[in-house]
């Protein structure tokens, strides 16, 4: 398990600032394409933060998802960062990271 943890650490840190991508993008980029709910739970071990930005990785539909600290300061990070949050949600098209 330790090893899977470091795969989703090592490609999230690929995504860049006012960029998001997905649990499900995370988990096919690891090559563990129905591993998406592994990859949360991983991202909320994340002992790496914020050098490893899983605040960066939302939920398939744009929806903010889950976050150690709370989804109203993974919202604020992602402003802070220049993405928009409308309704709790991100459009992808604009703000998608395709690994």
């Amino acid at each position: 398990m330790k090893q899977f943890r470091e795969k989703v650490y090592r490609i999230t840190k690929r995504i860049p600032r006012g960029r998001v991508s997905t649990y499900a993008a995370v988990a096919r980029a690891i090559g563990s394409p129905r591993a998406f709910r592994a990859v949360g739970s991983a991202l909320n071990k994340n002992p790496y933060a914020p050098q490893v930005p899983c605040h960066r990785v939302v939920r398939s539909d744009g929806r903010i998802g889950g976050f150690a600290s709370g989804s109203k300061r993974k919202t604020t990070l992602l402003k802070k960062e220049g993405v928009e949050v409308k309704k709790r949600k991100i459009n992808l098209k604009k703000f998608g990271f395709r690994f």
